[in-house]
C-alpha cells in the first residue's frame, strides 16, 4: 500500500511539473512571436540558421532561415518562430547533406542549470538581439 502511495505521488509531481514547463514554454511562444514580429518590422535581416556537431567540427545547413540569439550561434529563432538548438550530435555526411532541425519547447531562462553568466531569461536575449540589429555576428 506505501509503495502505491509513493507511486501516485511521484505521478502527481512528474505531472505538476510537466505543465509547468508547459505553460513556460506557451509564455515563451509569446515572446519569440513578438520577436519575430519586430525583428521584421525593423528589417532586421534574416541568415540561414547552421548546426555545429558537439564535437565543434564542421557546419551543418539546416534549410531554417532566422536569428540567432547569442553570439555563439548555438540558439536560433527561424521566421515562423521556432526555438531550435543548434548544436546538434555529429552526424555523418551532415557537411554535404545537411541536418533537419526541429523546433523545441522554448523556455523562459534560457540556459537554466548551467554555470553562472551562461543562464539569462529569453526576454534579455531578444532584447539584446533587437538591440543589435544587424551589427549581430
Amino acid at each position: 500500500m506505501a509503495e502505491d502511495d509513493k507511486a501516485q505521488r511521484a505521478a502527481y509531481h512528474v505531472e505538476a511539473a510537466r505543465r509547468r514547463k508547459a505553460t513556460e514554454s506557451a509564455k515563451a511562444q509569446v515572446l519569440l512571436e513578438g520577436f519575430v514580429r519586430e525583428a521584421r518590422e525593423r528589417g532586421l535581416a534574416t541568415c540561414e540558421l547552421v548546426a555545429r556537431p558537439w564535437n565543434g567540427r564542421g557546419r551543418y545547413r539546416t534549410g531554417r532561415v532566422g536569428w540567432y540569439l547569442k553570439r555563439d550561434h548555438s540558439i536560433g529563432v527561424d521566421s515562423e518562430g521556432g526555438y531550435h538548438l543548434l548544436v546538434v550530435a555529429p552526424e555523418r555526411f551532415g557537411r554535404w547533406r545537411g541536418v533537419t532541425v526541429v523546433p523545441s519547447a522554448p523556455p523562459l531562462q534560457v540556459g537554466e542549470g548551467a554555470r553562472d553568466g551562461e543562464s539569462a531569461p529569453l526576454a534579455e536575449f531578444l532584447r539584446l538581439r533587437l538591440e543589435a540589429g544587424d551589427d549581430f555576428p
